[in-house]
């Protein structure tokens, strides 16, 4: 049953996402067969250390969406201090509802059913735009984003120019 009602919310989003397309990105089915695996184009923001890349991700959703968040993951290589480096964004609006355990976010800022894809990769481009080192997933990346920014610089013009390579 909540995969049957995952799968029409999924569907209407698609077909809002089709009919009015949001700048700064473009998202469709990885597979016509499976609405649970998106695939995601985010072209980086202007004005932006990632202004001119062309960066792709795969969005999996859960069975019991929109009760329980999706994962997002980069397939391009991407230095993000709020990126794993295997990819996984870590976004607050991505983790599960509820209070944190940890108690670095509010309820508040977390998983929330009423995100849609749209909100959940604009959320993402803002993260581009302003990176938290605070609680970070890539540790050395915050580092170098806080001590070093011209090598944090370098290192990301080389994820941009990696991306546009592979178009």
């Amino acid at each position: 049953m909540a995969a049957s009602q995952a799968i029409l919310l999924l569907q209407k989003q698609l077909r809002d996402l089709c009919k009015n397309p949001v700048d700064g990105f473009s998202a469709g089915l990885v597979d016509e067969t499976d609405m649970f695996e998106w695939s995601v184009s985010i072209i980086g923001p202007p004005d932006t250390l990632y202004d001119g890349g062309f960066f792709n991700a795969i969005m999996s959703f859960p069975k019991n969406y929109p009760n329980s968040p999706p994962t997002v993951r980069f397939t391009s290589e991407m230095w993000h201090p709020n990126v794993y480096p295997d990819g996984k964004v870590c976004i607050s609006i991505l983790h599960p509802p509820g209070d944190d355990p940890n108690g670095y976010e509010l309820a508040t800022e977390r998983w929330s059913p009423v995100h849609t894809v749209e909100s959940i990769v604009l959320s993402i481009i803002s993260m581009l735009s302003c990176p938290n080192d605070e609680s970070p997933a890539n540790v050395d990346a915050a580092k170098q984003w806080r001590e070093s920014r011209e090598e944090f610089r370098k290192k990301v013009s080389r994820c941009v120019r990696k991306s546009q390579e592979m178009l």
